[in-house]
């Protein structure tokens, strides 16, 4: 398995599609199950690319690299699977869509930006600032017109998809449940409080995302596994998270951050040996996953 290259398209270069959905290969989702991979998008668009002031390989330090590659068989246990296609750089689905810094533009913006949010403050808003090593992205300021294009070219699509396939999953199931997957670097990693660091992360916003019972099933069959998982610390969720999980409204949202360590080298994005083992057993977890009475929550 080879290093991906970016993909230079999108609205300036023709259309691109905001997403991908695979749907379960019983046709009708068989489970209430969607997964979502919002970060490993690889369409980097010319205007942007022509804007930055980095090379095609240090923009991609902020993709959750192969995480879509990782969750690619869970159509087959019956989930519905989501891919964003843009990179997060590009603009971030698991963000407010006006999630906006204004330092950044070189006009002033709508009052309805939120520029105070502490994920704005770190350069990480809905339109990033800096790469995951604190490199800034742009050589000029943007204007306001490319936000908005870049939220209805890719926010607002995707975003529909997304509530359309809860709602299709609760009209069918009566419930849905939505894993959002992510990957962190290592180094985040070791800040989860378990010494040594940890293997994976479950957010579910401190218990108000999904029913404790999600959260517990997941990390038993991981930990069972040989993984080390820590819960909401140092991520709790993000957007899609606290945005859709209502679990008194039977939407349970879980989010999962993988620990890029475990198959990818994180200086060259070439996926080492690791990346087999650690499909294979998220296999066994969406096998497992597939097979609980999700009605009884």
């Amino acid at each position: 398995m080879s290093v991906q290259e970016p993909i230079v398209a999108g609205p300036s270069s023709g259309a691109a599609a905001a997403f991908a959905i695979e749907p379960s290969d019983a046709g009708a989702a068989a489970t209430p199950l969607i997964f979502a991979s919002p970060h490993s998008g690889r369409i980097y668009p010319p205007l942007m690319m022509a804007a930055s002031r980095l090379d095609d390989a240090a923009i991609r330090r902020s993709e959750d690299a192969y995480v879509d590659q990782l969750i690619e068989s869970a159509p087959a246990y019956g989930a519905t699977l989501i891919r964003a296609l843009f990179a997060r750089v590009y603009f971030d689905v698991n963000r407010e869509p006006w999630e906006l810094d204004p330092a950044m533009f070189e006009d002033e913006l709508p009052p309805y930006a939120q520029g105070r949010s502490a994920r704005v403050a770190a350069g990480l808003g809905a339109i990033a600032r800096i790469v995951s090593e604190g490199q800034e992205i742009y050589d000029r300021k943007l204007r306001f017109a490319e936000a908005r294009e870049r939220v209805e070219a890719v926010h607002q699509p995707y975003h529909e998809a997304l509530g359309g396939l809860i709602a299709a999953a609760k009209a069918r199931h009566g419930l849905a449940v939505l894993v959002d997957w992510h990957s962190m670097p290592a180094a985040a990693a070791s800040q989860a409080g378990l010494g040594a660091g940890c293997d994976m992360v479950l957010g579910d916003r401190f218990g108000a995302a999904c029913a404790p019972a999600v959260s517990r099933q997941v990390e038993r069959e991981l930990e069972a596994m040989g993984y080390r998982v820590a819960r909401n610390a140092p991520y709790a969720g993000g957007y899609t998270t606290e945005h859709y999980g209502r679990p008194a409204r039977r939407v349970h949202a879980l989010q999962i951050e993988v620990n890029r360590a475990l198959y990818v080298d994180e200086t060259t994005l070439e996926p080492t040996s690791g990346f087999a083992r650690l499909k294979a057993d998220f296999e066994r977890l969406f096998a497992v996953m597939a097979a609980m009475e999700w009605s009884a929550l």
